[in-house]
């Protein structure tokens, strides 16, 4: 097992999407999303799915993007923007009802977390974990007063992270759902 990260060797830096730095992310996750739901999507849906939201909309101040280097090289990253779109999951689930309004959209700022990605050669030393508490701050800062995130059924490494992280699930964690995505909520 690797050794967990520390501060000392990690440097984390806000970049924009265009940043080369941030190719290597795109393409492990497009690898990772095409390995675990192939019979779900092609490459054409995924490309539209990874190019869904613009980039101006991961730039402060509305949004961010952060790496986390080592040695110069990025091992982990992840991002956020504003939510504006209707959320899945179930009212009765959430902390706080009022937090959507009758079409299901954010009723409150509302950051959506994005691309939270670890290099395959780093997992299981903490990035991940590190690189939201990058997030957190950053759009409680923004002006954020709740977060909202999805991640696939088939990527249970990720939602044991939130879970353990202090995101409620808007489904039942005890019989999830095996389609769909699995929503979250955390507030700030």
């Amino acid at each position: 097992m690797t050794a967990p990260a520390t501060d000392a060797v990690l440097e984390v830096v806000s970049v924009p999407l265009s940043d080369p730095r941030v190719q290597p992310l795109l393409d492990e996750l497009a690898t990772e999303y095409l390995t675990r739901y192939a019979e779900l999507f092609g490459e054409r849906d995924l490309r539209e799915e990874m190019d869904r939201y613009p980039a101006e909309q991961f730039v402060p101040p509305a949004g961010d993007l952060v790496l986390l280097l080592e040695a110069g090289e990025p091992v982990a990253g992840g991002a956020f923007r504003h939510r504006t779109e209707p959320e899945v999951g179930p009212v009765e689930l959430l902390e706080r009802p009022a937090a959507r309004d009758a079409e299901g959209r954010p009723a409150l700022p509302t950051a959506e977390l994005k691309r939270i990605w670890t290099s395959s050669a780093h997992r299981r030393r903490g990035l991940a974990r590190r690189v939201l508490a990058e997030l957190e701050p950053r759009a409680e800062a923004a002006g954020y007063r709740r977060l909202y995130l999805t991640t696939g059924p088939r990527q249970p490494e990720a939602a044991a992270l939130y879970l353990a992280t202090g995101y409620r699930p808007l489904f039942d964690p005890s019989d999830p759902p095996t389609t769909g995505p699995l929503p979250f909520e955390k507030w700030l």
